[in-house]
């Protein structure tokens, strides 16, 4: 019984965590990017700037988009982007990578980060909303 109760909770914790993912809020992720935007471009015709092009984030490995300088921390990283490393990486970039050369300080709210991956996830590879 009592099995069968934990696992009963664990199915709602999980459709709970699936329901907070979905009330994610792609404008206010836009709002967000606007503190990425001096640095990175995202949307079809998005060029590099000083950081690389944010499309297809989701999959893509550090430091590996085309045309852009990367550091060697970022080149030899290891990581391979997803919602998780994202989270660690925007929360403190420094901490995340040692030697990158991203300035940026960091977004501290857990709620920006939903919305940030929440409009960045729009994007795929080629620039075009999913």
């Amino acid at each position: 019984m009592k099995q069968l109760t934990l696992s009963a909770l664990i199915v709602i914790a999980s459709a709970a965590a699936s329901a907070a993912a979905l009330a994610q809020d792609v404008a206010a992720g836009k709002t967000s990017f606007n503190k990425c935007l001096p640095c990175h471009s995202v949307g079809e015709g998005a060029k590099n700037k000083v950081g690389p092009v944010l499309n297809g984030l989701n999959g893509r490995k550090s430091g590996t988009v085309e045309g852009y300088s990367y550091s060697e921390a970022n080149k030899n990283s290891g990581i391979t982007w997803d919602e998780k490393n994202f989270r660690e990486y925007i929360k403190n970039p420094k901490a995340k990578i040692p030697g990158t050369k991203m300035i940026f300080a960091g977004l501290p709210k857990d709620t920006d980060i939903d919305n940030l991956l929440a409009y960045l996830e729009q994007f795929g590879p080629d620039g075009k909303k999913k």
